[in-house]
């Protein structure tokens, strides 16, 4: 008889995912319990149980990460990483780290990067430092080196040739230094000659290029653009979009082939598009809009089958039809993966000819379009879609607010004409999407976001957050809708497509969220696995008490961040299966590659998605995952300088605002009008020690029981403000809340107990 095989050990099951990992071509191989049941040949039912339990304790343990992309060994890289290569070590070899990497796990690993041998066959340019490429890792044997050793795949992006920095002229040579602004450049100062200063004055913020690199001294540079005084807001956008390699000036053969494109006609390529142009579609924007990329209709549906039910339109710009896949347009697209906004100015991820002018949507002008028609139930539900190429001609340019106004019986002359025919069906078919909405139950998070105006010299006027209307959710609504169709219609056609998806929370941070919960009052079921409606109970469930912002706070926290991925694993936050980005083209390189599957899949004329696998597609979602992360790291760090900068003449004022963060060290506290963060030392709470209590994310004085806890609304005095870093420090002039059974302690005169400090398990 034929004996079982051994059971396998904690040890050789992580290595086994590790070793499947760097053996994987082509990308990370999804490996889950079935695959190591198979390697090491685990059969029967109370074997497998064993298995699923061993699993799920390295999960909690933090050994073992868990997605639905499958399992992996905490913290280390699977086979294909996306990699920034930043330096090079004494013997001249390139090191790279993860463009990606989750700081709670430590310094991101090096990789040694080996270079490609040069060749007839293999003309490809040799990454050097400063470029983002693909490489295959595995892991480096030899000590005292980087833990991986890595082979360049792709080089996605070459280094930018401009460096910002500020100019420090030498009195004596005339001449002078530049001080890159970029924090990982700090210690590598350039030096410039009296004929290559060009306009640029002491403490002027400039941009140069590199010339020779000397074998003694500094290397030379050349002032290519004298950019004004560091004191100016124009420079503090500059510096973002430096240090993070955001490309802000197109190329030259990006701009003519921009320039030379034509208005799309009716017909073209031997296709005929769809006359829409009499659908009275209407675009809903901020004010402050240039390009306009969705329009919006609705119209009760007179279908026998469908009583009561909407017929709502939405209609895009065809950005496909003038960036094709290959060409100039769409190289350049790719590189910069998204548009992104600053108080300023926006880098756009197209040139204007083609986001402002040939594929806006403006009002009563000739526009191609891909629209989807979809059919709505009396109760919101989605009957059916249709997707349509079609030319269009808007009927009215609104803002939110102006719609807004018009349903709230305050139209102006754009909207009152259009009250009856066009805004109030579309507001009925919203009321009935609603309803599918709170049915299927979404994450329902309020996350206010803050605005930046500024004044015509480019300081900030004022920083506030806007209301929240019901003309914003609707049309969230209906985009949402829309990006479900699509990923549906590629579906059905067996079409590779690139998804937007959001992971489940991981058991660790499902772990911290029940030992906070636990410490007011609200429990939860140990290794219950929660759904959206379950968050949205717990929101619901301290909405009004002096616990709804650190709840808030921290079921925000819990969550994993979204993600562009080939293969689907669905979208967490929004509840569905199913979810792909198609409604903003002009912006999103992700959406231009699903209005390619879609023309392609539908048989809708030119410039439809090229033959591609999935692999293909998993590396450009790999790459535009980055370089929203990019992005939202700019405007973060942009609108924290702007607001330190607001802030930095009102030294010594008080402000109101909540606490939150709390670590060992102190409490971020974040203002109420400003939405600013700053830091207040633990060490300046009053005069007392403070604990760390992590479950509870407070500080708590040990001899007085005095407790600064996450979600807190206080008062701070700013005592610092550093601009370029976008820091603040401020002092406490809050008291801290009575910790319950501590403070009652104090009040009768017993000294409380010390807390001890907790952590997470």
């Amino acid at each position: 008889m034929k004996q079982p095989a051994p059971f396998p050990s904690r040890d050789e099951i992580l290595a086994f995912i590790a070793r499947e990992h760097a053996a994987a071509e082509g990308g990370p191989r999804k490996i889950e319990k079935r695959e190591i049941a198979r390697a090491f040949g685990i059969k029967g039912g109370e074997a497998k149980i064993k298995l699923k339990a061993l699993l799920k304790e390295l999960e909690i343990e933090g050994a073992v990460t868990k997605s639905r992309a499958g399992l992996s060994k905490k913290g280390e890289l699977p086979a294909v990483v996306l990699c920034d290569i930043l330096s090079r070590d004494r013997d001249g070899e390139l090191i790279a780290t993860p463009a990606e990497w989750d700081e709670e796990l430590g310094v991101a690993p090096k990789i040694l990067v080996t270079l490609p041998r040069r060749s007839t066959k293999n003309p490809a340019p040799a990454p050097g430092v400063g470029d983002r490429a693909l490489v295959k890792v595995a892991p480096h044997r030899e000590t005292g080196g980087p833990a991986y050793i890595g082979r360049v795949i792709k080089l996605l992006s070459r280094a930018q040739k401009r460096i910002l920095g500020v100019f420090r002229e030498d009195p004596r040579s005339r001449g002078g230094r530049i001080v890159p602004v970029d924090k990982k450049q700090r210690d590598r100062e350039l030096f410039v000659t009296e004929a290559d200063r060009g306009e640029a004055r002491d403490g002027d913020l400039v941009s140069v290029e590199t010339l020779s690199r000397a074998r003694l001294g500094l290397p030379q540079a050349r002032v290519r653009e004298r950019l004004g005084s560091m004191n100016s807001e124009k420079a503090i956008s500059l510096i973002a979009i430096n240090t993070h390699g955001i490309p802000d000036l197109f190329r030259p053969e990006t701009l003519e082939a921009a320039e030379q494109a034509k208005p799309a006609r009716m017909q073209a390529e031997g296709f005929a598009r769809e006359d829409w142009r009499s659908l009275p579609l209407l675009t809903i924007d901020p004010p402050d809009a240039k390009d306009h990329d969705d329009a919006v209709f609705a119209q009760p549906d007179d279908a026998p089958d469908n009583p009561e039910g909407f017929v709502v339109t939405v209609a895009i710009a065809d950005v496909s039809y003038y960036v094709r896949p290959g060409a100039p347009l769409d190289r350049e697209a790719l590189d910069r993966g998204n548009s992104v906004y600053f108080p300023d100015r926006v880098v756009p991820m197209l040139p204007e000819r083609i986001s402002n002018d040939l594929c806006s949507l403006r009002q009563g002008e000739d526009r191609p379009a891909l629209a989807c028609r979809m059919r709505l139930g009396k109760d919101g539900h989605k009957l059916d879609h249709t997707f349509h190429r079609v030319m269009m001609r808007s009927a009215a340019k609104l803002s939110y607010q102006q719609a807004q106004d018009a349903i709230d019986g305050r139209p102006d002359d754009a909207t009152r004409p259009l009250l009856e025919s066009a805004l109030k069906p579309l507001w009925r078919a919203y009321a009935a999407a609603k309803l599918s909405r709170e049915k299927r139950s979404p994450l329902d998070l309020d996350l206010p976001e803050r605005k930046i105006l500024l004044n015509p010299d480019g300081t900030v006027d004022r920083v506030f957050v806007p209301p929240r209307l019901d003309a914003h959710k609707l049309i969230e609504e209906f985009m949402i809708l829309a990006n479900v169709a699509a990923a549906e219609t590629l579906e059905a056609q067996k079409s590779h497509l690139i998804y937007r998806a959001h992971d489940e929370p991981s058991v660790e941070k499902l772990s911290a969220l029940s030992e906070f919960l636990a410490t007011i009052g609200i429990k939860l079921a140990k290794g219950q696995v929660l759904k959206p409606k379950q968050f949205n109970d717990i929101l619901s469930r301290v909405r009004g008490t002096e616990h709804e912002n650190v709840v808030n706070e921290i079921v925000l926290r819990t969550q994993a961040q979204a993600e562009y991925v080939a293969e689907n694993y669905g979208h967490f936050g929004l509840h569905l299966r199913r979810y792909a980005h198609f409604t903003s083209p002009i912006r999103r390189y992700a959406d231009l590659i699903v209005h390619r599957a879609l023309v392609r899949a539908l048989d809708l004329g030119p410039g439809g998605l090229p033959e591609m696998g999935r692999e293909h597609l998993a590396e450009i979602a790999a790459k535009i995952s980055a370089s929203e992360r990019r992005a939202m790291a700019a405007e973060r760090e942009t609108t924290d300088r702007l607001i330190a900068t607001y802030l930095a003449e009102q030294i010594g004022a008080s402000f109101a605002g909540r606490i939150a963060g709390v670590t060992r060290a102190g409490l971020f506290v974040k203002l109420d009008d400003t939405g600013a963060d700053g830091f207040v030392p633990a060490a300046t709470l009053g005069n007392d020690y403070f604990h760390f209590e992590e479950a509870a994310h407070a500080l708590v004085g040990s001899r007085t029981g005095e407790t600064f806890q996450l979600g807190d609304a206080v008062e701070v005095k700013l005592v610092e403000a550093a601009p370029f870093a976008g820091a603040l420090r401020f002092e406490m002039l809050s008291h801290g809340k009575g910790q319950k059974g501590r403070a009652l302690s104090v009040k009768k005169g017993k000294r409380p107990p010390a807390p001890k400090s907790r952590r997470r398990k």
